[in-house]
């Protein structure tokens, strides 16, 4: 039994049964304290369908062996100009959404392929490279919301009828459509299976895409470049398609995560986007070589409740919020965490 127990504690990782034992006890304080249950764990489970796409987009990029997805603001940035293309056009529903992401598509796979010729010139430094040019494709986009040929009065600024407005509500169009598909109430509970449901549809699709012929290939080539290369697999051309369907998941990301939200964001509200995504599958126990759909759920389920009871629990207990503190805290331990292990990648 103790060999078990020893077997699952390795398996599972100490930063992990910390984190989850931290999440257990903020629960046993809110209920000490009289706080309801039922509505934070429905807030829970509405950031964990909103953020885990975004969380799922780093799993392409570590398994192709470019590491984490510093650069996912160039695929957030895709996204949104799906979304702005919807909304100008007056689409509402289930039909902006599935809209917003199909215009975001083809400027993602375009996006992603340039982003991976670039990351195929830098190799070794790829996280960085990554960061900076997330970085400034926001930068560079601030000149787009502002130059873009919008017209619609709910998008532009009222004085001048030019440029965008910083936040655009999605009350009109496509707010929330995933969050009430298929809402059921149990009791104090509400359980959002649509946003769920829809991010375990895309957990299945990449899931599925990894047992495929060219998704073998892509973690092969991943896992040792030489050993795939003397099997006659292109390591470049399996990191571009790792980086590509990570683009493409974080555009698909935001429209998920701003309909849900109900709200976009315009500007550099995007700049920081990688960074949760990033300390989210970290926590779940995937590091610079490996990732899987199960790291994925187990990390964005921790991450997220962490965040979504932290500001309750604590504004009930002291006068004042450590959320803030709390969540950079663990985004940014964890990526350091994972940033100074070895890598244990074999190279022969």
């Amino acid at each position: 039994m103790s060999q078990k127990l020893h077997d699952f504690i390795e398996r599972l990782g100490v930063p992990r049964l910390i984190i989850i034992g931290f999440v257990l006890f903020l629960f046993v304080v809110a209920y000490g304290t009289g706080l309801p249950i039922g509505p934070l764990v429905s807030a829970s489970l509405v950031r964990i369908g909103m953020n885990g796409v975004l969380v799922l987009a780093m799993v392409p990029t570590i398994s192709a062996g470019v590491g984490l997805n510093f650069g996912l603001p160039v695929g957030v940035l895709c996204g949104l100009v799906g979304a702005l293309i919807s909304m100008q056009l007056g689409f509402q529903g289930f039909a902006g959404f599935w809209l917003a992401i199909l215009f975001c598509l083809p400027l993602a796979i375009l996006a992603g392929w340039g982003y991976a010729a670039l990351l195929n010139k830098v190799k070794g430094q790829e996280m960085m490279v990554g960061t900076y040019v997330g970085f400034s494709s926001v930068a560079f986009m601030c000149i787009f919301w502002l130059l873009a040929p919008f017209d619609n009065p709910e998008l532009v600024w009222a004085i001048g009828g030019r440029g965008l407005r910083y936040t655009l509500t999605l009350d009109n169009h496509f707010g929330k459509v995933l969050n009430n598909f298929l809402l059921i109430p149990l009791g104090g509970l509400e359980i959002p299976l649509g946003l769920l449901g829809f991010f375990g549809l895309l957990c299945l699709l990449v899931h599925l895409f990894f047992r495929t012929k060219v998704g073998l290939a892509v973690k092969a080539a991943g896992a040792n470049p030489r050993f795939a290369e003397a099997a006659g697999i292109d390591p470049d051309r399996t990191r571009t398609v790792g980086v590509v369907l990570s683009t493409v998941l974080g555009a698909i990301g935001i429209v998920v995560y701003a309909q849900s939200y109900g709200l976009i964001q315009l500007y550099m509200a995007p700049l920081m986007m990688g960074f949760p995504a990033v300390a989210a599958i970290l926590i779940g126990g995937a590091n610079l070589q490996r990732a899987s759909i199960g790291h994925v759920v187990l990390g964005t389920i921790l991450f997220q409740t962490l965040l979504t009871i932290a500001l309750p629990v604590t504004s009930r207990v002291i006068q004042g919020d450590i959320s803030e503190v709390a969540r950079l805290i663990i985004s940014n331990g964890m990526i350091l965490y994972a940033l100074t292990r070895g890598d244990r990648r074999e190279t022969a």
